[in-house]
């Protein structure tokens, strides 16, 4: 085995007490310390004049010692004056020894680099990295100095000497890392070489442009970006290859069923909705499982598209699960199939965490057995003890919200049939499409982009909660006035407590200012039962105002609702807003959404709920909470992996995407080059992609 490929331990002066320092910012083989990039640079390359140095510039000086005391001040310091031709400046030690007071004295040459400040005698170097030299004998650095990502206990000397042992062994055996994108792709993207790279990254020459590298935006940076978004979506099309190479049913159209189910209902499909429901159709009559993502903004419908396609496979004997985020929205869900399946004569089931006792194992039973052909639950339905006689296709809703490990337990319901389910998953939350490239590269994508006639946007407004008395009225009035409304509590902390809390407060302060108003309160630490009442009631207009947390983001359909008021929306992103916004607007009432904040505001929420104001456009809300949050923020995917990358940057580099695709495609087929990249780049958590 090649020294690169061996463990970190296998570089010299790391034993095992710095090996599990180096592990802690995923250095575990001698390959990682290539990848481990640094943040930034110093420009150690040339000496400065101490008389041309400015205030918040690193350099590099060099001059003789003139004086060396120790001064009393608000701390003791150690205080060593230095000359060249050009100028003083003063090295300032607080933490110094009687050895380094001896070395640093009258008469000898100092080299010194650090960053100038202003002090108390001109300019100063506060603790500066110094060796004492002989005037110009001493070498400038060849390259710039690298300073890298580190963890306690674990200096920058050590990282650097590091990097240059592991330098020095791709120089002495460079096969053993290899660069698997041919030369000619290379070419063509005019992209440098792994090798060239990585040397150009570690020791940058003094002629390379530094902005551009600490902004990530050099070719070589580039190079690697573009490796590393490659393996992601080879990885994930590697999971897709082997989901795909399983059997599933090839179900039927369901054209008679689903023509009963559309007959029954009050509006007709929009174009978009037909158009996705050809697309899925095509994948459910084929014997490979479909893995398809349909987006659709925020009451576009998608819950429609999920019904036709269960009919598909209920029609093929199959049954049919929808897997939902929250109790609220999974029994908002199997309220609606009910409404539209009982009448067909299909059974609807019902599993969630706090469904006990004999209506438990009542479900449990019907599901088993066949009887129930369409189920709807939460989580509960990964749970061990719960089987499917013969699941078709399992649909999960808002699937940001659950981890890969869940999505698989879903599949392995289905297969314990002998085949694997298709696989629909649906969100409302728009996702940018070089996010939906990169995350969801397993996936075909399908986009209901066309809203049902009769919707009217929603018109928001900023308000500061000093005119919280006028929103009171604005209540007052709307509710007067035969209408509904939500008003949305939030809090900084995470404490679902203090979130239940705040809720409450703020309900009986409202009833305390409306007494004419019929108000509810809904948060998340209320039993299924209680808060399914609540929703009842709001929703046959027995509740003008329903006091509610986030747990109402996703899901609650009344169209009554006419106005939101959202507080302290500065603490949610964007797309969690646009989704609660979305529970207004849903009839052909005018509606407004209030977003309520505390001043004052910085610049990011000034912005933030700017772009709220301006769009109702789930899209262009989306690509902005990828630009202020970042993926990981955006997909919701921090627990689970999915985005973390080590150099890409999926918002910087999202241009790089159509050469990634283009690249996966050209390498599709090539198991060596898909192998060695997967496990360069995403390492162990290679296994947890296959797992997606």
């Amino acid at each position: 085995m090649s020294t690169l490929n061996a463990p970190i331990t296998a570089l010299k002066g790391v034993g095992e007490a710095l090996a599990l320092k180096l592990a802690r910012l995923g250095i575990e083989r001698v390959s990682d310390v290539l990848f481990h990039l640094p943040l930034r640079y110093q420009d150690r390359t040339h000496l400065t004049p101490m008389g041309t140095l400015r205030a918040g510039h690193e350099a590099v000086v060099e001059g003789e010692v003139t004086a060396s005391d120790v001064v009393k001040g608000r701390r003791r310091s150690l205080l060593v004056r230095l000359r060249d031709a050009s100028g003083i400046i003063s090295l300032r030690f607080f933490h110094f020894s009687p050895a380094q007071q001896q070395q640093l004295r009258p008469g000898v040459t100092v080299r010194a680099f650090g960053e100038a400040r202003a002090g108390a005698t001109g300019l100063e170097l506060y603790h500066p990295e110094y060796r004492v030299t002989t005037l110009g004998a001493a070498p400038v650095e060849e390259y710039f100095t690298p300073v890298y990502p580190t963890t306690e206990g674990l200096n920058q000397t050590r990282l650097r000497a590091l990097a240059e042992q592991a330098l020095g062994l791709l120089d002495s055996d460079s096969h053993a890392l290899p660069d698997v994108i041919p030369e000619a792709l290379l070419a063509r993207f005019r992209l440098p070489g792994l090798h060239a790279s990585l040397h150009l990254l570690h020791q940058p020459p003094p002629d390379v442009n530094i902005e551009q590298l600490t902004d990530g935006q050099h070719p070589a940076t580039r190079r690697l970006a573009l490796e590393e978004l490659l393996a992601h979506q080879l990885s994930l099309r590697e999971v897709r290859l082997r989901i795909q190479s399983d059997g599933a049913p090839a179900l039927p159209s369901g054209r008679s069923l689903q023509a009963r189910f559309l007959a029954q209902l009050p509006f007709a499909l929009t174009g978009a909705q037909r158009r996705v429901f050809e697309e899925i159709g095509l994948d459910l009559a084929r014997a490979a499982p479909m893995l398809r993502l349909v987006q659709g903004d925020v009451g576009s419908g998608k819950t429609v598209v999920a019904a036709m396609a269960a009919l598909s496979a209920l029609a093929g004997n199959c049954q049919a699960a929808i897997m939902a985020p929250t109790e609220i929205l999974a029994e908002q869900h199997y309220r609606a199939f009910k409404t539209w399946f009982e009448p067909l004569g299909i059974e609807v089931a019902w599993l969630a965490g706090k469904l006990k006792g004999k209506a438990r194992l009542d479900a449990k039973a019907a599901i088993a057995d066949g009887r129930a052909r369409m189920v709807v639950g939460t989580h509960a339905l990964f749970q061990d003890d719960v089987h499917f006689q013969c699941l078709g296709l399992a649909i999960i809703d808002e699937q940001h919200r659950f981890g890969v490990h869940q999505r698989l337990a879903l599949r392995e319901k289905g297969e314990a049939g002998g085949l694997t389910p298709h696989q629909l998953i649906m969100t409302a939350t728009p996702i940018p499409r070089t996010l939906a490239m990169s995350a969801y590269a397993d996936l075909d994508v399908s986009v209901i982009d066309e809203l049902p006639p009769g919707r009217t946007p929603v018109k928001t407004v900023v308000v500061s909660d000093e005119r919280r008395p006028e929103v009171v009225e604005r209540i007052r009035r709307a509710c007067g006035d035969g209408r509904q409304a939500y008003w949305v509590c939030t809090l900084i902390e995470e404490s679902e407590v203090l979130q239940c809390q705040a809720a409450e407060v703020t309900r009986d302060e409202l009833t305390e200012a409306l007494p004419e108003v019929a108000i509810g309160l809904v948060h998340g630490r209320m039993k299924a039962a209680e808060k399914a009442e609540v929703m009842d009631a709001f929703k046959a207009g027995e509740l003008d105002l329903l006091v509610a947390t986030t747990v109402i983001e996703v899901g609650v359909d009344v169209p009554n609702a006419s106005l939101m008021i959202i507080e302290n929306p500065e603490r949610l992103g964007l797309s969690q807003l646009h989704q609660l916004r979305g529970r207004v607007g849903r009839g052909s009432t005018e509606s407004f959404c209030v977003l309520l904040y505390h001043p004052p505001l910085s610049k990011s929420s000034r912005e933030r709920l700017g772009v709220m104001r301006e769009t109702t456009d789930g899209f262009r809300i989306a690509e902005k909470d990828l630009e202020l949050r970042g993926p990981g923020e955006v997909l919701g995917t921090r627990q689970t992996g999915l985005a973390q990358m080590k150099i890409a940057d999926l918002e910087r580099d999202a241009d790089l995407l159509e050469r990634v695709t283009a690249l996966a495609q050209a390498l599709q087929g090539d198991n060596h080059a898909t192998a060695v990249l997967v496990r360069r780049w995403l390492g162990d958590a290679a296994g947890r992609y296959g797992q997606v």
